[in-house]
C-alpha cells in the first residue's frame, strides 16, 4: 500500500473515531501527522511544525476571547433585546430577528458555533415562550450563522481565502460570502414558509419587547398592543437591560474591530486580541470569566486539521489525491463529487475541518482550468456548511442542546431528517449554480 494511500485512510479513520466516540477531532489529527510524519513519511517534529497554523491560532483566540467578554458583560444580551424592540415584538419576525444577529455576529467574526451558542438558547427559549415550531427557529438559527461565516472577516472565510492564497488558486472573497449569504436566505425562506411561519403573524405581540429599556421593574412601555401585564406574561419581571460602559465599549471595540480589518487591512486575529486586552485591563473580573470560555476545543480542532493537511501536503498525497479525482475523466462530475464528499462527511463533522481538507485535495484538479477555481470553492464551502443543522454537527447539537419543552427524540429525529435533505440537495443545486455556468 503506497504512503499516500495511507495517509488517507488515516484521515477517514480520524473522521470516523471522532464521529463515533467524541474525540475531539483536532486532538486525533495532531496524533495522526505524528504518527504519518514520523513512521510513513519519515519526517522530523520540526517539519511537521512547520504545518502549525499560527496565524490562524491567533485569529481563533482573538476573536473567540472578544466575544466571550462581550457574552460576560451582557453585550450580546443588549443586542438581542434591542433587536426584539426594533422589531416591536412581531412574533413572525422573531425567526428572522435570530437569523440576523447570527448572521452579523459570524461575519463580524464570530465561529459559528460560538454565535450559536450565544443566539441558540436564547431564540429556542422564545420558540417555547411564543409556540413557534423549534424547527423552525433552530434551522433560522444555524442558516443565519451560515449567511455570514464567508465575510472576507469571519472565520470560514479568513480560512477559506487563506488557503486559497496559500495554494496559489484564483479566488474572490466577495463570491464567497455572497454566494453563502444568498443560498442560505433562500433556504431560509422556504422553510419559514414551509414550518408554518406566515401563521405566526396573526399572534400578539410579545411581552418582552414592552420592557422600557432600564426599566427594572418590569413595567410596560404602554405603547400598542400593550396589555398592563409584566414582562415575561406575568411571571418574573425582565432583567435590566441598559447600556452600561463596558457594553459601550464593547460595542466600539467591535466597531474598531471591522474597521481595523475592512480599512485599515490589518489582521483580524490581532486586532480582535488587542481589543480584548483593552477591555481586560479596565473589567478584569469580566476577562476572567471570558478567558475560560475561549473556544479551545474548537482551536484544538481547526489547528489539528490543518496541521495533518500540511503533512499530506509535504508527502506528496495532496497531488496524488487530486490527480485521482481529475482522473474521473468528467471535470463537472468530479467536482460534484467534491461538493457530495464535503456535505456528507461534514454532516457528522466539523465543517471547517473539511474544508481545510478538502479544498487542498482539490488543488491539482482545480490548476487544470477544466473547473472555475472560484465557482468550485464557493460551492464546496457552502455544501459544507448548510449541513450543519444535522444534530452530529456542533451548530445542530447546539440547537438540540437549547431547545425546550420538546420531545428531544422526536426533536433529534426532525434535525437528522432535515439534515439528510441538506445533504441530498444542496450539493446539486449549488453545484449548477456556481460550478456549471463556469462565469466566475
Amino acid at each position: 500500500m503506497s504512503a499516500e494511500l495511507i495517509s488517507i485512510l488515516v484521515l477517514v479513520v480520524v473522521f470516523v473515531i471522532a464521529t463515533t466516540r467524541s474525540i475531539n477531532m483536532g486532538a486525533l489529527a495532531f496524533a495522526a501527522a505524528f504518527g504519518v510524519g514520523t513512521l510513513v513519511a519519515d519526517m522530523k517534529a520540526d517539519d511537521i511544525f512547520k504545518g502549525f497554523p499560527g496565524s490562524l491560532f491567533v485569529v481563533l483566540v482573538g476573536v473567540t476571547f472578544l466575544f466571550a467578554i462581550a457574552r460576560a458583560n451582557g453585550t450580546t444580551d443588549w443586542l438581542v433585546h434591542m433587536a426584539i424592540r426594533l422589531v416591536g415584538g412581531r412574533i413572525a419576525l422573531m425567526p428572522w430577528v435570530m437569523f440576523a444577529i447570527t448572521g452579523v455576529l459570524t461575519a463580524i467574526g464570530a465561529v459559528s458555533p460560538a454565535a450559536v451558542a450565544i443566539v441558540a438558547p436564547i431564540a429556542m427559549g422564545f420558540a417555547a415562550k411564543y409556540k413557534i415550531s423549534p424547527l423552525l427557529m433552530g434551522v433560522m438559527v444555524v442558516h443565519g450563522a451560515q449567511a455570514g461565516g464567508f465575510s472576507p472577516i469571519s472565520i470560514y472565510g479568513t480560512i477559506v481565502n487563506g488557503i486559497v492564497a496559500k495554494e496559489g488558486l484564483p479566488g474572490n472573497e466577495v463570491v464567497l460570502f455572497l454566494a453563502s449569504l444568498v443560498v442560505n436566505l433562500l433556504i431560509a425562506v422556504v422553510v419559514f414558509v414551509a414550518l408554518g411561519g406566515m401563521r405566526l403573524a396573526r399572534q400578539p405581540l410579545a411581552a418582552d419587547a414592552l420592557v422600557k429599556v432600564g426599566d427594572g421593574n418590569g413595567t410596560t412601555a404602554g405603547g400598542s398592543g400593550g396589555s398592563g401585564e409584566s414582562a415575561g406574561d406575568g411571571t418574573e419581571p425582565e432583567e435590566r437591560v441598559t447600556l452600561t460602559a463596558p457594553r459601550l465599549a464593547t460595542l466600539i471595540g467591535l466597531a474598531a474591530l471591522v474597521v481595523a480589518a475592512l480599512v485599515f487591512d490589518l489582521d483580524v486575529g490581532l486586532a480582535a486580541i488587542t481589543v480584548a486586552v483593552l477591555l481586560s485591563v479596565v473589567w478584569p473580573e469580566t476577562s476572567k470569566q471570558a478567558i475560560n470560555q475561549i473556544t479551545w476545543p474548537t482551536v484544538l480542532l481547526i489547528c489539528g486539521i490543518l496541521t495533518y493537511v500540511a503533512v499530506l501536503q509535504t508527502m506528496g498525497t495532496i497531488k496524488w489525491a487530486g490527480d485521482s479525482v481529475a482522473g474521473v475523466g468528467a471535470p463537472l462530475l468530479a467536482a460534484l463529487l467534491i461538493c457530495y464528499i464535503g456535505a456528507i462527511v461534514s454532516a457528522f463533522a466539523s465543517s471547517v475541518g473539511i474544508m481545510g481538507a478538502l479544498i487542498p485535495l482539490a488543488v491539482p484538479f482545480l490548476l487544470q482550468g477544466e473547473v472555475s477555481a472560484i465557482g468550485l470553492i464557493a460551492a464546496l464551502a457552502v455544501s459544507a456548511t448548510v449541513v450543519d443543522v444535522s444534530p452530529f454537527s456542533t451548530n445542530g447539537a447546539l440547537v438540540l442542546a437549547g431547545a425546550q419543552d420538546v420531545d428531544r427524540d422526536k426533536f433529534f429525529k426532525q434535525l437528522m431528517v432535515y439534515g439528510g435533505i441538506m445533504v441530498a440537495a444542496a450539493p446539486p443545486l449549488v453545484w449548477l449554480a456556481l460550478v456549471v455556468p463556469g462565469i466566475w
